[in-house]
């Protein structure tokens, strides 16, 4: 297993955008899938998004439309560009190994990166 850094957030107006990196310290390899998740104030944490080996990609209700998320195998990364960001976005968003019905792989979650959408 790797270790994983989100990085990328910041505070942003709504309706503006943040792209969000997640890096390995060593390489993602293809046959890994690879998400997303997010926790808003007040809220458990959510899958946002997933990429599966053959990156095949699967989005919450939520984000569809305005998120996308991508890999990098060679790089050791994956990414979550996110448009049109609204105050629902607001929330620490963690990546993990795992797809969208296998659930987080990775035991230990890293710091995750924070998002903050004003009105």
């Amino acid at each position: 297993q790797v270790q994983l850094m989100e990085s990328g957030g910041g505070l942003v107006q709504a309706g503006g955008s943040l792209r969000l990196s997640c890096a390995a310290s060593g390489s993602i390899r293809s046959i890994n899938n690879m998400a997303w998740y997010r926790e808003a104030p007040g809220k458990s944490r959510e899958l946002v998004a997933s990429i599966s080996t053959g990156s095949r990609t699967n989005y919450a209700n939520s984000v569809e439309g305005r998120f996308t998320i991508s890999r990098d195998n060679g790089a050791g990364t994956i990414f979550l560009q996110m448009n049109n960001l609204t105050i629902d976005d607001t929330g620490t968003y963690y990546c993990n190994m795992g797809g969208w019905y296998d659930g987080p792989s990775l035991p230990v979650w890293g710091q995750g990166t924070r998002v903050t959408v004003l009105e």
